[in-house]
């Protein structure tokens, strides 16, 4: 009975064997991947700042020429001349 238990459990481990190494290979191609995205938005992250301040300062001479009392606009406030929408 304990041989006949051993045998079961040792071929229920020889036939999971393959899924587990192709369970590993899909874990290394996901950190291999999981690096790449790493390595690309470390060497991209100081160009999107760079241009989100470019926008930043554009927005601000936007918000001055339209007349922002403070440097603040308010959904309130009124941006030109024109009548606020009904």
């Amino acid at each position: 009975m304990v041989v006949h238990a051993l045998t079961k459990a040792a071929v229920r481990t020889l036939t999971s064997l393959p899924r587990i190494a192709s369970a590993l290979t899909e874990l290394r191609d996901a950190a291999e991947h999981l690096e790449r995205l790493a390595t690309f938005a470390a060497e991209e992250l100081p160009e999107i700042v760079y241009q989100l301040e470019g926008i930043r300062e554009q927005l601000a001479v936007i918000e001055n020429r339209l007349g922002g009392r403070d440097g603040e606009i308010t959904p309130a406030a009124r941006r030109t001349g024109s009548r606020p929408p009904s």
